[in-house]
């Protein structure tokens, strides 16, 4: 599905492996019992729908997408966009926590595959080709493995709650409009610098956390004494940008394999942690991680901490913004593309 010369050769092995594939397996499902054969190839075999020949390619009405076997919302029309596969691709998920991904390397190819974690239903793949501007990321579904509800129904068929993706123009519209992440990854002007970048982001600030006195300034974190690590307060637009593409970018930008240290940047103040604001974030840091450890793209362990966040203080003026007034100054930060998982 990634490149287009792939395109012919899964039109090919779809239509072969569905016309010759045996549903007589009994498959236990856990809400939605009466899937048609595509249905249960797909979501039950990974199977593979042919491109520009199934239900919600093309479609462009608002509502949600949700998991055809255990109703849970997965995509919405806001995110969905035309790819040119001939597949329903969307730019992110309705809820990151909802998406399992895995290692696929059917034949040959090793892409990432996407289930559903409610009811394991294979959904399709995700790719990093997407749109630049809304995170770079393809979620290609198979439109058997979804069920469309358009939003004029969505009330009566119990997905009322999820409205507020459609009226982000009234007050109670979406219950958050903003969040906020905190991270340490070495040197704090590198990270401000390149997350400050990414869509989505509302305002950033470099300062200490995690550490045991009041009040830090530069002058003692650096010691090491304090127990601060210098770190990003990242407030972000949850509706522009997820928590987890904004924690898969920090770990693009610097070494979460190196224990206390960033280039030639060492001490526990430039060591790797993910400060959490609510159990929500600390699963999605939890999860990532483990994805991370398996994907094997990193040149050892994560070593990142998943830490409660504590007092946030903010650093001294001068460091703030320091590499926009301060062009061409210190940075041990940089995008690694290899480093996608």
């Amino acid at each position: 599905m990634k490149n287009q010369k792939f395109l012919f050769l899964f039109t090919i092995i779809s239509f072969l492996t569905f016309n010759n594939a045996s549903f007589s397996q009994e498959v236990t499902m856990k809400k939605n019992t009466n899937l048609t054969d595509m249905q249960k190839y797909v979501t039950q075999h990974n199977g593979t729908e042919t491109p520009f020949h199934n239900e919600y390619w093309n479609n462009k009405e608002e509502g949600i997408y949700v998991d055809v076997v255990s109703g849970e919302p997965l995509f919405s029309s806001n995110d969905k966009y035309d790819s040119k596969t001939g597949w329903p691709s969307f730019t992110k998920p309705i809820k990151d926590k909802e998406i399992v991904e895995k290692v696929d390397k059917q034949f040959g190819i090793k892409r990432t595959e996407v289930r559903s974690k409610s009811a394991d239903s294979h959904l399709g793949h995700v790719f990093n080709d997407g749109p630049k501007e809304k995170g770079g990321l393809r979620y290609c579904i198979n439109s058997a493995s979804m069920r469309f509800i358009p939003k004029k129904d969505m009330k009566k068929e119990g997905y009322g709650e999820y409205l507020y993706l459609f009226n982000k123009d009234k007050k109670d519209a979406a219950a958050v409009k903003e969040e906020k992440a905190i991270l340490a990854g070495g040197c704090f002007w590198g990270m401000e610098e390149l997350v400050g970048k990414l869509d989505g982001i509302k305002s950033i600030k470099v300062g200490y956390t995690g550490g045991k006195v009041k009040n830090p300034n530069y002058g003692l974190v650096s010691t090491g004494l304090t127990g601060d690590a210098e770190a990003i307060e990242v407030t972000f637009d949850p509706n522009k940008i997820s928590y987890e593409k904004i924690l898969r970018f920090f770990f693009q930008i610097h070494n979460p394999t190196t224990l206390n240290q960033q280039g030639n940047d060492v001490g526990t103040q430039y060591r790797s942690a993910i400060f959490y604001m609510n159990d929500e974030q600390k699963q999605v840091a939890e999860d990532l991680i483990k994805k991370a450890d398996k994907s094997g793209v990193f040149p050892g362990k994560i070593v990142t901490q998943v830490v409660k966040a504590g007092k946030f203080y903010d650093a001294e003026e001068y460091h703030q913004d320091y590499l926009k007034k301060n062009p061409g100054g210190y940075t041990c930060h940089k995008i690694r593309k290899d480093w996608v998982f």
